[in-house]
């Protein structure tokens, strides 16, 4: 699972997640004249389970879809689909619910704070898709060090070997340079050892299937690994496990 994919729109149901579980625990309703009236959702399980956690489900499976390499189905539908619809269904009972409040009684903490919870939960499930400003990354990729001059030892950045055995032994060499025996490719089998490496300057990273709009940008100072040769470029895996094709191999240096 990878939570680098989370959205900020993610970021705003589980919030509300969070918040509606919070609102369960609290008196649902009030009434003048009496001393004590602290039912909340959890004394009518239908109330608690049904609804209340119901919509945390939801959530749930919301952020588990986002965070998994591929969205998963249930009953041929998109785990997220289904996660929506059960934050949907929350918002629109506790709605009603609020609506119909019994005479003689008003609605408390419990019940305004669960209905405000789920409707934001809702909202922000259904609108993350359609509204680029939630579609923003939730957790930032961590900022590259600073660049090192071409041929200089570069620190240890995403995935550098450090003090392990490197693959290639020795300094960071050009790519195509000369390598030790051991390092190169067999020509006779063709087998590929993936590598880590750093570019001299930024770098567009392209995604597998040729598109022309880079989906990336490699920096300077940071080490990437490359996975698979694909014609002269390399395939490429970034810190958030996206991986794409690097096009531009002049000059990069083998860890």
């Amino acid at each position: 699972m990878n939570i680098r994919s989370l959205t900020r729109g993610d970021g705003v149901v589980i919030g509300a997640a969070v918040l509606l579980f919070i609102a369960s625990f609290l008196k649902l309703y009030s009434a003048t004249g009496f001393l004590r009236l602290d039912q909340n959702a959890w004394d009518h399980l239908g109330t608690g389970l049904g609804i209340y956690m119901g919509g945390v489900i939801g959530a749930v499976l919301i952020v588990v879809n986002r965070c998994l390499p591929q969205p998963r189905k249930v009953a041929g539908l998109d785990l997220g689909t289904v996660g929506t619809a059960f934050t949907i269904l929350a918002a629109w009972s506790l709605f009603w619910t609020l609506v119909g409040v019994p005479d003689g009684v008003e609605a408390a903490a419990g019940l305004i704070l669960g209905f405000i919870a789920a409707l934001l939960m809702a909202a922000a499930a259904v609108a993350t898709p359609l509204v680029p400003a939630l579609q923003g990354t939730l957790i930032p990729a961590p900022k590259p060090i600073a660049p090192q001059p071409y041929g200089a030892q570069p620190p240890g950045g995403y995935g550098y070997p450090g003090a392990q055995p490197q693959p290639y032994g020795g300094q960071p060499q050009p790519f195509g340079g000369t390598q030790p025996q051991q390092d190169q490719q067999n020509p006779s089998t063709g087998t590929f050892s993936p590598f880590w490496f750093a570019v001299p300057a930024p770098r567009p990273l392209f995604a597998e299937d040729g598109s022309p709009t880079p989906i990336a940008e490699l920096s300077p100072g940071v080490w990437y690994l490359a996975v698979e040769q694909r014609g002269q470029g390399l395939l490429t895996e970034m810190q958030d496990g996206r991986r794409g094709v690097l096009q531009d191999t002049s000059n990069i240096q083998r860890g």
